[in-house]
């Protein structure tokens, strides 16, 4: 059972097949797609294929979208994600995360004279409104759409900062909340958690074995699981940071992006989102675009593809620190590799020890203390540098996803220590020599 009511969906299924005259908010969304087969559904809480099993991404009518939407209407918009509603699969006013997204676009100039790069901008979610992560975006729409389709429970399967931005939403939303998490996650995420009075699972096991349960349970229960049977306007979500993106730009598409991997969804979706403004003509295209992708070496399913120029991702089992990107079987792994390669892209890995130098990097070059995943992107994007793929001169912008506070285990022995002083101004002359 998918879903709370037959009723409610019905009404959906019939607004979604045309069986009722739609509002205009309703008309932009045709339905859902299978991204395989191209089968047709109703907009309502289902993610798989019946007949082939691929997955399913909402359809919507450009046409429609296009004469509602101007560069004037978005920047007149509130400063969230939700200034492009038009792009986003709900069909009402949102609901939930009123303030999520609009996070700084930095040029970031000591990073980039390092790296050698002229253009080099962080897109930084670690700032994020209200769990310091890019997953308040991707909730805030399936949230909002969920409650939209009737569920009063949500849930969700995740390897920390989508459990924090779920209890979180949840919580002023007024929902009941069930996250499951691999049972080994970082503490400061658990923490995330516990807060906001969820129920909190913790399985003994990685996340591919909690994402299975969570797929049975979803078969079970009446719940919107974000990430599953919510799943198709969850990713949608992930749109926002490519539409930010160019309005920062002064309406322009980068030159190079570099898109941190763990399920896959966020770099197609970045992918997509510059598309859909192209298309409704908001930018000019730019088909110099490159998009790049980072894993943790110890869970990189689909750098290995890649190095191996294969099409196909073998399954791994993740043993990395990177654990916001620890998906051994990644859902979208195929889809975020068949990107890379289109937009001739690459893909590089970071150790454990890299991704911590990434981390450090990033905060003493421009402030910005990034969780593990930002360390993945900052090491990756240093390597592609080293290659040669990213030019000197390209408009280059790395997305930094999460904070570092949540993961500040991984830093432990890594740092400095403090040095310890007696309290006089001798003490302080002889211990720290200010003149060195």
């Amino acid at each position: 059972m998918n879903s709370p009511s037959a009723p409610h969906q019905e009404s959906e299924r019939t607004r979604a097949e045309g069986g009722n005259a739609p509002s205009s908010k309703e008309s932009k969304i045709k339905g859902l797609k299978c991204r395989e087969c191209g089968r047709l559904y109703p907009a309502v809480a289902i993610h798989i294929c019946e007949f082939c099993f691929g997955p399913l991404e909402v359809d919507y009518d450009y046409a429609a979208i296009g004469r509602r939407i101007s560069r004037s209407s978005i920047e007149g918009g509130p400063k969230s994600l939700w200034r492009y509603h038009e792009l986003l699969p709900v069909t009402g006013e949102p609901t939930v995360g009123l303030h999520a997204g609009m996070t700084p676009l930095i040029h970031a100039k000591r990073l980039g004279k390092y790296l050698g790069l002229d253009n080099l901008y962080i897109k930084n979610d670690t700032v994020n409104h209200p769990t310091l992560s890019f997953k308040d975006r991707v909730v805030a729409v399936a949230m909002t759409r969920a409650r939209e389709l009737g569920f009063d429970t949500v849930a969700c399967a995740s390897t920390g900062n989508l459990a924090n931005s779920v209890s979180a939403h949840a919580a002023s939303s007024g929902m009941k909340c069930f996250v499951f998490i691999p049972h080994d996650l970082e503490a400061g995420k658990v923490l995330g958690n516990l807060i906001y009075n969820p129920t909190v699972v913790a399985v003994r096991g990685n996340y591919d074995d909690v994402n299975r349960l969570c797929s049975e349970i979803g078969g079970e229960y009446p719940w919107a699981f974000v990430n599953i049977n919510i799943r198709p306007y969850y990713a949608e979500g992930s749109k926002s940071l490519a539409f930010e993106t160019a309005e920062q730009l002064g309406w322009r598409i980068p030159d190079q992006v570099v898109v941190p991997i763990a399920s896959g969804s966020l770099l197609t979706k970045i992918r997509k989102g510059f598309q859909e403004f192209e298309k409704l003509g908001l930018v000019a295209p730019n088909d110099r675009l490159t998009v790049n992708g980072a894993q943790a070496e110890g869970c990189s399913p689909v750098y290995r593809a890649f190095v191996s120029g294969k099409n196909h991702l073998i399954p791994v089992k993740p043993q990395t620190i990177a654990k916001s990107l620890a998906i051994g079987n990644p859902a979208d792994g195929f889809y975020a590799l068949e990107v890379v390669f289109k937009s001739k892209g690459a893909i590089a890995a970071a150790t454990d020890p890299e991704i911590v130098e990434g981390m450090k990097l990033l905060a003493e070059t421009e402030g910005v203390f990034a969780e593990t995943a930002g360390g993945v992107t900052v090491a990756s994007l240093k390597k592609l540098c080293e290659e040669g793929r990213i030019g000197r001169k390209d408009l280059t912008v790395a997305y930094i996803t999460g904070n570092g506070l949540k993961t500040m285990e991984a830093l432990a022995g890594a740092l400095s220590e403090p040095i310890s002083i007696d309290p006089t101004l001798a003490s302080f002359r002889k211990t720290v020599n200010p003149s060195n």
